[in-house]
C-alpha cells in the first residue's frame, strides 16, 4: 500500500500512437529516477483515448504494450503502482462529483479542446470537452503531491488545484493540493522533421518521431533524415532549432554536456554528427526492445502486474471517495 514517508507522484500517458524517445527523455526517464524518492502511480489512461474513435482490439493491444514499455524502460511494478485507468471505476465516479463545481467557463478556456477539436472536427465529443475533469480525478483520487508535467499540461493541472481547493472550501479538508513536477532537462523533446514543434507519439508522420521500438536501421535512417536548418557549424543555437534540436537528443542519451559535444564535433560535417547520434539511439534502444520483447510475450506476469496495480490503485482509491462520498451527503451503502 502507500508508503506514508514519501510524497505521492502520480502521472500518466493516453495508449494512442507509438511510445516514442520524447515520451522516454521527457517523462519515463524521470519517473525511473523517482522511484526510490517517491510513492509513485504511473497510470495508461485509456479512458481519455475515447475521445478519438478507437480499434477495440488495437486499444487493448497498445495498451498491453505501453505496459510492458514501461517495465523495459525500468518501472518496477516492485516500487511503483502500475494501472490501467479503466480498471478503476473510482475514477469516473469522482469526475461526476467534481463535473458539479465545475463551471462551464473553465473548460470553454482549455486551450487543448480547442486546438483538439480542430484536429477532430468530425467528432467534437462531450468527453473531449469534459475529460479536464477526468484528468483532475485521476490526480486527486491518490492524494498525490506532485504531477510531472510539460507546458502543454499546465493549465489541465491548475484545473485540478482549483476543484481541489473549492472542494476543500465547501467541504472541508480532502484533497491534496497537487503541485507540478517540471523536470530540469529533458522536458521537450522536438519533432525530427519540424524542430519547431514537439516530438509526438501521435504523429501520423512517424519521420517525424524515434518510437522505442523502432529497429536500429529504421532509426538511423530517420536521423539521417532529420531537420538540420542551414549552415555547418554542430552548435547550440535559437535560432537553428533543427541542429539544436539533435544535440539535446545526444546530450540527453549519452550524458555528455552539450559543450562537450560541440568540442567532439568542432570542424566536423553535420552527416558526421548524424552518423553518431543515430547508432548511439540505436545502441540505446537495444535493451529497451529486447527487455520488452520478453515482457509483452510473458502474459502471465504481465496479468499479475496489472492485478498488483489495481488492487492497490483500488485500495486508495476506494478510501478517496467513501470520504467524498460522505462529504457530500451520499448515504453509505448497508453491509
Amino acid at each position: 500500500m502507500a508508503d506514508a514517508a514519501k510524497p505521492i507522484l502520480l502521472s500518466g500517458i493516453q495508449p494512442s500512437g507509438q511510445l516514442c524517445l520524447g515520451n522516454y527523455l521527457g517523462a519515463i526517464k524521470n519517473w525511473v529516477g523517482l522511484q526510490d524518492s517517491h510513492d509513485s502511480i504511473f497510470l495508461v489512461v485509456d479512458m481519455h483515448a475515447l475521445t478519438v474513435k478507437q480499434n477495440p482490439a488495437e486499444l487493448r493491444k497498445r495498451c498491453l504494450s505501453f505496459v510492458a514499455q514501461y517495465i523495459a524502460c525500468g518501472i518496477d511494478p516492485k516500487k511503483s503502482t502500475i494501472v490501467i485507468q479503466s480498471h478503476v471505476p473510482q475514477h469516473s465516479e469522482l469526475m461526476w462529483i467534481l463535473s458539479s463545481i465545475t463551471s462551464m467557463g473553465e473548460l470553454n478556456r482549455m486551450t487543448q479542446f480547442k486546438d483538439k477539436s480542430k484536429k477532430h472536427a468530425a467528432n467534437i465529443n462531450a468527453g473531449l470537452f469534459t475529460y479536464p475533469i477526468l484528468m483532475a480525478a485521476d490526480i486527486l483520487l491518490y492524494q498525490a503531491d506532485l504531477v510531472p508535467v510539460g507546458a502543454d499540461q499546465k493549465q489541465h493541472l491548475e484545473l485540478s488545484r482549483d476543484l481541489a481547493h473549492r472542494f476543500n472550501t465547501q467541504y472541508s479538508d480532502t484533497f491534496t493540493i497537487p503541485e507540478p513536477y517540471i523536470p530540469k532537462s529533458g522536458a521537450r523533446v522536438m519533432s525530427l522533421q519540424d524542430p519547431e514543434k514537439k516530438m509526438s507519439k501521435s504523429d501520423e508522420n512517424l519521420n517525424n518521431l524515434i518510437t522505442l521500438l523502432d529497429s536500429p536501421d529504421v532509426a538511423r535512417k530517420k536521423v539521417k533524415r532529420a531537420v538540420t536548418d542551414s549552415g555547418s557549424e554542430i552548435k547550440l543555437d535559437d535560432s537553428r532549432p533543427g541542429i539544436s534540436n539533435l544535440l539535446q537528443i545526444y546530450s540527453l542519451i549519452s550524458g555528455n554536456s552539450i559543450a562537450s559535444i560541440e568540442t567532439e564535433f568542432e570542424g566536423k560535417m553535420y552527416s558526421d554528427f548524424k552518423e553518431v547520434l543515430g547508432n548511439s539511439i540505436a545502441e540505446f534502444l537495444t535493451p529497451i526492445q529486447h527487455e520488452y520483447n520478453r515482457v509483452i510475450q510473458d502474459k502471465s506476469y504481465l496479468e499479475s502486474v496489472l492485478n498488483q496495480g489495481a488492487e492497490n490503485a483500488y485500495y486508495r482509491a476506494r478510501k478517496t471517495l467513501t470520504k467524498v462520498y460522505r462529504k457530500v451527503g451520499f448515504i453509505s451503502p448497508a453491509r
